[in-house]
């Protein structure tokens, strides 16, 4: 077995590293003070090619693998996690529908200006009583002639009302027992973005409720085939739980890296810290952590590439490696102490940051849901 990343791979990682800690590092404790969405950072990221990191060259994407995109998430995440989770829904959710499932019109129309990071794209599933239970959507949308008329309501959705958010694709009922999904552009009348939320992380990245009254959009904004919305979005949310894995294990290096540093720089009694295996042993878990939900991670995404069954995978990915960063923040937090409580502390804003991965694309209890039903269970 070769656990060995070629030299691209090598390479990207140093070029998104080099970007992170020049573009990205200098400024992320003001953004997440002040909850500011840097779009030119944004599109910075675009001219980078990173939101084209899997698209077709056709679309002026790089074609690479799935690894790479995971690559440059976990590079983000180590600096950032707001700017990682601004790539991840940017591809994963925005991009990667439309490429998979649109007509060759819908993806002219969307993918240029999405792969290069000029334009983000959301994608409206969550709803304020349909979560982890994503097939009690509500939102209905009835054919009316050419138009579907779309009404009801989204929650928590990212990259939805940014000033370069150019739509958002959303799940709704088209008919009993029917999930279909459509194409809303930004700017539609009817078409609502409620104010962004306040929360307890991710403090730069866009996240907003959506509200459609009346929405009509062309029955050619229908993505893929009328009553697959349900398939489609199952699809996506196995990537994605890839790509949340991805950007918990940037979670686990950087509190392993912040916390060996200041272990072996700050001094008590006389000696550093780091001499005391109260600390130590924090130190080599997070390492073992670290290493346990790389390994996990890439061989999900080797799988995926391979075209190889991989949702059993993601989901013990996805599991293991935010439920460790979870742990590993607020290990990180103990070994800095009273410095670890300053919100100028970058294992501060991991720590806030860190609990959504344990929630978005899936809570820890639905990983665990899926890994039963793969087990053969019989558990509801």
């Amino acid at each position: 077995m070769d656990f060995a990343f070629s030299d691209e791979h090598r390479a990207l990682r140093g070029m998104v590293r080099d970007f992170a800690e020049s573009q990205i590092a200098p400024h992320a404790e003001a953004w997440d003070r002040d909850h500011h969405f840097p779009t030119d950072v944004v599109q910075a990221m675009g001219e980078l090619g990173l939101f084209g990191i899997t698209a077709d060259e056709q679309w002026g994407g790089a074609g690479a693998d799935f690894i790479s995109l995971c690559i440059a998430i976990e590079e983000l995440a180590r600096i950032d996690q707001s700017m990682a989770i601004t790539l991840e829904a940017g591809v994963g959710l925005g991009i990667n529908p439309i490429h998979e499932f649109g007509t060759d019109d819908q993806k002219e129309r969307w993918l240029p200006d999405l792969v290069a990071g000029r334009t983000l794209a959301g994608f409206g599933l969550t709803e304020p009583g349909a979560g982890s239970d994503a097939g009690a959507t509500a939102t209905r949308a009835e054919l009316d002639g050419d138009e579907w008329v779309i009404n009801g309501s989204k929650a928590f959705i990212t990259n939805s009302g940014s000033e370069i958010t150019s739509l958002v694709t959303i799940t709704a009922k088209t008919g009993d027992n029917e999930i279909s999904t459509i194409i809303v552009p930004s700017g539609t009348p009817g078409f609502i973005v409620e104010p962004p939320y306040r929360k307890m992380g991710w403090h730069a990245s866009d996240t907003h409720g959506l509200v459609f009254e009346d929405c009509r959009v062309p029955k050619e904004n229908l993505l893929g085939e009328r009553g697959r919305g349900f398939h489609q979005f199952l699809a996506t949310l196995d990537d994605g739980r890839i790509a949340i894995a991805a950007m918990a294990v940037g979670v686990l290096q950087a509190c392993l890296d912040e916390s060996v540093a200041y272990a072996k720089e700050r001094e008590s009694m006389g000696k550093p810290i780091g001499s005391y295996q109260a600390v130590a042993f924090k130190c080599a878990d997070m390492q073992t952590m670290t290493e346990a939900a790389r390994l996990l991670t890439y061989r999900a995404a080797w799988l995926k590439d391979q075209g190889k069954p991989f949702k059993q995978e993601a989901a013990m990915a996805k599991l293991y490696a935010t439920e460790a960063a979870v742990t590993a923040t607020r290990e990180a937090t103990q070994v800095f102490g009273g410095y670890g409580f300053v919100d100028e502390t970058l294992v501060s804003r991991h720590y806030r940051d860190a609990k959504i991965l344990e929630i978005g694309e899936g809570t820890s209890e639905v990983q665990r849901l899926v890994l039963s039903r793969g087990l053969g269970l019989p558990i509801s």
